[in-house]
């Protein structure tokens, strides 16, 4: 293996592929990243069994010559050649195997000599079938990923539920996540020419996290595929690999309240900012508990007690009140992280009751829904 590359695209791809390679692996080869030369150019491989990040980094790229290629070869180098790389002083840095599994690593006047370990001990990643796939928009993606990963479970005990669920319905893409104790959905329309359907297709929250980390802010398209075990998504000359959590997501349809016996219509950000300021006295006490209250006019009390902190409360005024008075207690915590995943500048909150959950709704569209179960205090 020898070739030179240029430094600014190969710490571009290694930040990606970084992600899925663990320091600390019971399969010692997965702590390193698997770098391929072939006469096409650099293909860059991490995983750690439960996420692999590929990258194919072309020999040349838009008339620029990317990759100079003097002999193909394949070696594993170690999770810290990415630290390597990021500090040497050239832009072009050259790699050379000199000794069965030393490789030489020059740049300037910097030189590095690391041992590596034997590619063709290297897991081999899943064939992926280019028939089924589905179409996403990577910024949509992304913020279906954003808008329902908070409410994954971090608990072992119930491993279906530190997952998302994700079901495919013709051209309608559906998100789940709940811990028990609060629920978010979001829905999007997406490109499905060969009318793909799927239900209970579970992916770790720990890999969405990760994916989300990597695609970006554009209207780029991703290609996505999912198989019985395995999710794939492409982004250019990136692929993303994820195992599928084993198991029957919970039927989340019993739980959302048709309608509510009171309705509330207000600014996000108004009460966000409210309950957010309340919270400060509540974050010491036990469950981070907020108090909502419907008074007269229009106007909502959000109010916090704590016995080691002291007392807060605020007013302010929805745009639509309906319905019967309610006063509930509920997780600010809970509460907060999915009034910040939503962009609309209004919502609905609807309440059937002081013990009963309650779902927080976009006023501009139907395609997302929290629920959130209230905290008994009397």
């Amino acid at each position: 293996m020898h070739f030179t590359i240029k430094k600014s695209h190969l710490v571009d791809a290694l930040s990606h592929v970084n992600k899925a390679v663990s320091a600390k692996n019971a399969i010692s080869i997965l702590t390193g990243i698997k770098f391929e030369i072939s006469n096409d150019g650099l293909t860059l491989t991490g995983s750690d069994s439960d996420i692999s990040i590929q990258i194919f980094i072309p020999s040349v790229l838009n008339e620029d010559e990317i990759v100079q290629i003097f002999e193909p070869g394949k070696i594993v180098l170690p999770k810290y050649t990415f630290e390597i790389i990021k500090k040497l002083p050239n832009d072009e840095i050259e790699f050379k195997i000199v000794d069965h599994l030393t490789v030489l690593i020059k740049s300037g006047s910097s030189e590095f000599r690391l041992i590596g370990f034997e590619a063709e001990e290297y897991p081999e990643l899943p064939q992926i079938d280019q028939k089924d796939i589905f179409t996403i928009q990577g910024k949509l993606l992304k913020t279906m990923i954003i808008q329902t990963i908070f409410a994954v479970s971090t608990k072992e005990s119930r491993p279906i539920l530190t997952g998302v669920l994700w079901n495919l319905n013709g051209q309608n893409l559906k998100f789940v996540a709940t811990d028990s104790h609060r629920l978010a959905i979001r829905e999007s329309t997406v490109e499905n020419p060969m009318g793909l359907s799927f239900n209970n297709v579970v992916i770790p929250g720990k890999s969405l996290n990760e994916l989300s980390k990597i695609l970006d802010d554009h209207q780029v398209p991703v290609e996505v595929i999912v198989t019985d075990h395995q999710l794939f998504v492409k982004i250019d000359n990136l692929v993303f690999f994820s195992r599928l959590l084993d198991g029957t997501y919970p039927d989340i349809s019993r739980i959302i309240p048709e309608k509510g016996k009171t309705k509330i219509r207000v600014q996000t950000k108004e009460i966000l900012d409210a309950i957010e300021r309340v919270a400060l006295i509540a974050k010491d006490a036990k469950n981070n508990i907020v108090k909502l209250t419907t008074l007269d006019n229009q106007l909502l009390e959000i109010s916090s007690n704590s016995l080691e902190t002291g007392k807060a409360n605020e007013q302010i005024l929805a745009k639509e009140l309906t319905g019967e008075p309610i006063k509930i207690s509920f997780n600010a915590k809970y509460t907060i992280d999915a009034l910040k995943t939503i962009d609309s500048q209004e919502i609905d909150i609807e309440f059937t009751g002081a013990l009963s959950p309650f779902v927080i709704k976009p006023v501009d569209h139907d395609r997302m829904l929290h629920l959130i179960l209230p905290i008994r205090t009397y």
